[in-house]
């Protein structure tokens, strides 16, 4: 367990290592005429190296091409396979060092094995009971359900201009005022990333995607129309361009499956959770080594307290077959990048 883990955490590193790929390419491999190597479970696990006579077979390969970035795995596995195979072996020698130099036995590390180790089962635990729970015919339900509710949601397609004081904004006004192009006016202006590539453009979004202040004002322009007046949110000041508006479309089941399955799993895990807090003898202590509570209900995190902005989901919050309350709320599917997209 431990090496798979080792070989599989060191993939980043070693794959960044050109020198030593670049080694092996410099001199030509000559044809072996030795029998192949010899494979275990009957042959649906073939040895795929030898290191200092420790045993590589293709399942470690596996595990390692599953925790390479996402652009190797969607390559074909005969493309990336030299890749994969000198990493693995490089980062296996780097363990046999270890070893010998008992890197093993330091404290430091053993508690970082420890910790790894947990992880590893929890996020392996997780993916089992999501496997047994979340069925083909439970995400069909919850699309469908999503589906007749997204056309039901207007969306609106708008522009925006983000400054930091509300004077700059009264000015990018007055110039609208007096013909300027809003989008011309953003590449110029605003502070927004993306908008001085895009020409503030923010495609279109639900009242819900943004926050209150902005989504209000937008949503209260005709196309054509841009606020006259700056418009104060968190993330500063802001004219707003409304494009278009029209009646949401719900996304294909290929799009919005595996938001709707992230949603499913939140809530499979915080049930299983809630069982094995029921069952388990837990206490905790604070940061003197008192105990603070036996049995207790877990400390609330900080983001139920007071809830970051985020960018807005592919998917809404759904309310899925035999969901009970209190679930955790469905993640988004990257992390938020405000203001380039103001959601919540």
């Amino acid at each position: 367990m431990a090496r798979r883990v080792l070989i599989a955490t060191s993939l980043a590193v070693l794959m960044a290592m050109p020198a030593m790929a670049a080694d092996k390419k410099a001199a030509p491999a000559a044809k072996s005429t030795a029998p192949a190597p010899a494979a275990k479970s009957g042959g649906d696990d073939p040895v795929v190296a030898r290191v200092n006579g420790q045993v590589l077979h293709r399942s470690d390969l596996n595990l390692q091409l599953r925790s390479a970035p996402q652009q190797i795995q969607q390559q074909p596995l005969d493309k990336v396979y030299p890749q994969l195979l000198n990493s693995m072996v490089n980062a296996t020698l780097l363990q046999q060092a270890a070893r010998k130099a008992k890197i093993d036995q330091n404290n430091q590390v053993k508690e970082q094995i420890a910790a790894a180790e947990t992880e590893i089962l929890a996020n392996a635990y997780v993916s089992s009971i999501a496997r047994s729970e979340i069925t083909e015919a439970k995400l069909r339900t919850a699309y469908d359900q999503y589906a007749k509710q997204a056309p039901q949601t207007e969306e609106v397609h708008a522009r925006h201009i983000l400054v930091a004081t509300e004077q700059e904004a009264k000015d990018i006004i007055a110039q609208l005022d007096k013909g300027a192009d809003f989008a011309t006016l953003a590449k110029d202006k605003t502070t927004d990333p993306s908008g001085k590539s895009n020409g503030g453009d923010l495609g279109y979004f639900t009242k819900q995607d943004m926050v209150p202040e902005f989504a209000n004002a937008a949503f209260a322009l005709k196309p054509g129309e841009y606020t006259k007046t700056p418009v104060k949110t968190q993330f500063g000041w802001h004219v707003i361009k409304l494009e278009d508006r029209r009646q949401g479309k719900a996304g294909t089941y290929e799009q919005v499956a595996p938001e709707i399955a992230q949603q499913m799993t939140q809530q499979v895990v915080a049930t299983k959770l809630q069982e094995l807090r029921g069952q388990g003898k837990i206490e905790l202590y604070g940061p003197d080594g008192k105990m603070i509570a036996s049995n207790a209900a877990p400390p609330q995190p900080a983001q139920q307290q007071a809830a970051p902005q985020q960018q807005r989901p592919i998917a809404p919050t759904l309310a899925l077959p035999g969901a009970g309350g209190g679930a955790p709320p469905p993640p988004t599917l990257s992390p938020a990048t405000a203001p380039d997209k103001l959601g919540k």
